[in-house]
């Protein structure tokens, strides 16, 4: 019996032994996030061994090969170290991260391709990507004048990488050595999911070797690819962005090749439309050359690049050393993401300037995003949004039509004096407006809605050529927002007009037809004929057919989710129209109200006493000189 309660016990105890051990070993076990980090690091720590193998010892005596260590000091003088090193060869170097993957040369230690991940090139599923850099399209070169008289360029020379990691950062630095302890050195951070990286270039030990009485002069260079559907369109918007003396930004003319200098300049922007490179620096740059060349023919639809754009820089040597801390940008032109920086890189967006640009930053961005994030899709986001402008914007076309009633209540009684008064104009301006002032109508109140809504429709026209997140977002039969919405291919091309058709720009011509239709009848009644001035009314008659066909050829190549808003707006504009007149707006009760405001006694204003004032003085001249003739 004692044995066997000594086995049980035994058994027990093992039990209790063998499921502690089981629970530490599940509780210290990592968890798969854990894993995929320590896999990645691995994976990193691997990548930068196989890079540095190579480099990693350092060349013991710098003549064991006399004939190659004499030519490249005939050529490249002190620098010519660099070229007898391992690392002399055309190899990259690529770091990534989640949304970005580069790849850096040793020839020129610039970045050779840039690779934005997650974004097709032209169309969605076209399986080819955003690449800002390849095949030689960009450079980044500085001009080295050495002490014993020659100029060379970074750009052909050979750099010594060594790639290392800094917690999850990766760290890659290149330097272009004249000895061991002598160097040009730029240095590469990328971080997790970022498209902004860390760039410093810094010299150490170059005092006898390169001239440093004059700054060092960079270049930056760019050949941009054409990345959207709409190579017009696309062009139409890339541009050289750059912010110098504190705060202020400015641009190159996007329309033609032009070049500008700034002073002081902090950052400078390559743009391409939806994507954007940008070189941004701490310590400013004392002066900057920019030059844009434009590469687009309008007449050819397969064209390669936009912009060819450069940059000259001077960078300045201080205690006979460069040290620059900067960055490089490469991704989207989102106003979200390049406004989280916090380093004024919005001024990037075209959003238009003044209260244009207020308009579209603190009210149209927030309230789309936020209508956008419900998760309806952009085609009906932007209908909603165009819902909701037209809303706020009832009052001011209701002040507009109602003023155009109350002119054209009148327009009889200011048609009897213009007869009465034809062969005396002062007469008949002083009656006009001894009319108006009686009934209680003010001529001017028709213009000044029309004023009001135009900030709001040019930060429109700003807002969604901004709007990276319409690219590739289809609706109906357009399959990108951000561009036109072709439904056929013509097989010749119309100047100013393309070689497709576009639908959302026909529906929205014909949307202005109607409206115009509607109102300009109105309109030209409520103008009264002036004696000398051309007739409104058949001018109006003409505008009635020239601003649909203006905005049929102006259209055809813009976004297809603007040519939908004005589609829309038309479309709410013309019923909000007709439920003004054919049930608020009564011009029965109009001009009962005018007759009734005419028999009352109406202050007169220190603006009308004025203006009667002059009319009246004005009128007495004319008689005087009359009664001497």
């Amino acid at each position: 019996m004692e044995e066997k309660k000594l086995d049980l016990n035994s058994i027990i105890g093992f039990v209790l032994i063998s499921g502690i051990l089981i629970w530490m070993l599940w509780s210290n076990a990592p968890t798969p996030e854990e894993i995929k980090e320590k896999e990645k690091k691995e994976q990193l720590e691997k990548q930068a061994k196989e890079v540095n193998k190579e480099t990693s010892a350092e060349v013991a005596n710098p003549v064991a090969d006399s004939t190659k260590n004499a030519a490249a000091q005939a050529q490249l003088g002190s620098f010519g170290y660099s070229a007898t090193l391992p690392s002399a060869t055309n190899a990259v170097t690529e770091i990534k991260n989640e949304v970005l993957s580069l790849k850096i040369s040793n020839k020129g230690g610039y970045i050779v391709d840039a690779t934005i991940l997650g974004f097709d090139q032209f169309e969605k599923n076209s399986k080819k990507a955003v690449q800002i850099i390849k095949d030689n399209n960009a450079s980044l070169d500085i001009a080295l004048n050495t002490t014993d008289n020659r100029t060379l360029h970074t750009k052909e020379m050979y750099f010594e990488p060594k790639l290392t990691t800094e917690g999850k950062n990766q760290v890659l630095t290149l330097q272009l050595k004249a000895a061991p302890d002598q160097f040009l050195e730029y240095r590469y951070v990328l971080k997790p999911n970022e498209y902004m990286l860390d760039f410093a270039i810094r010299s150490q030990g170059l005092e006898k070797v390169v001239n440093t009485s004059k700054p060092l002069d960079l270049e930056w260079q760019m050949k941009t690819y054409r990345n959207e559907k709409s190579v017009s369109y696309e062009n139409r918007y890339s541009e050289i962005v750059f912010e110098y003396e504190d705060g202020k930004d400015d641009y190159l003319n996007a329309a033609r090749d032009s070049e500008d200098e700034a002073k002081d300049v902090s950052y400078i922007a390559f743009k391409q439309h939806l994507f954007t490179s940008i070189l941004l620096t701490d310590t400013k740059f004392k002066t900057a050359k920019f030059k844009s060349d434009n590469l687009v023919d309008d007449e050819k639809v397969d064209t390669v690049f936009t912009k060819h754009f450069t940059a000259q820089v001077p960078l300045e040597f201080k205690n006979g050393a460069v040290n620059y801390n900067m960055n490089w940008y490469y991704g989207p032109s989102k106003y979200q993401i390049l406004n989280g920086y916090d380093r004024n890189l919005d001024e990037i967006m075209p959003l238009g300037w003044g209260i244009f640009g207020w308009i579209n930053r603190y009210i149209f961005i927030p309230v789309f995003g936020l209508i956008s994030s419900i998760g309806l899709g952009y085609g009906l986001a932007i209908i909603l949004f165009t819902i909701l402008v037209r809303i706020v914007m009832s009052p001011v076309t209701y002040k507009s039509y109602l003023s155009q009633a109350k002119m054209k209540v009148l327009r009889p009684e200011i048609a009897e004096l213009n007869e009465k008064f034809k062969d005396n104009p002062m007469k008949k301006q002083q009656e006009t407006m001894k009319l108006y002032s009686k009934a209680g109508v003010n001529p001017m109140a028709g213009c000044l809605p029309a004023l009001m809504q135009m900030p709001i429709f040019y930060a429109l026209f700003q807002f969604f050529p901004s709007m990276f997140d319409l690219r590739q977002k289809s609706f109906l039969w357009a399959d990108d927002l951000s561009s036109y919405d072709s439904i056929y291919q013509l097989p010749f091309h119309i100047p100013f007009y393309g070689s497709h058709v576009s639908l959302f720009p026909i529906l929205a011509s014909i949307a202005i037809f109607f409206y115009m239709k509607m109102t300009t009848g109105d309109q030209a009644m409520s103008a009264p004929p002036q004696e000398g001035m051309p007739d409104m009314g058949k001018i109006m008659k003409v505008m009635i057919y020239i601003s649909p066909l203006m905005m049929l050829f102006f259209f055809n190549n813009y976004a297809s989710g603007l040519s939908l808003y004005y589609f829309i707006s038309n479309l709410i504009t013309i019923g909000i129209m007709l439920v003004i007149k054919n049930y608020i707006v009564k011009e029965d009760k109009i001009h009962a109200q005018i007759q009734e405001n005419k028999t009352k006694e109406k202050k007169e204003s220190k603006f009308q006493r004025k203006m009667r004032e002059m009319m009246e003085q004005a009128e007495a001249q004319k008689a005087a000189q009359q009664k001497k003739k």
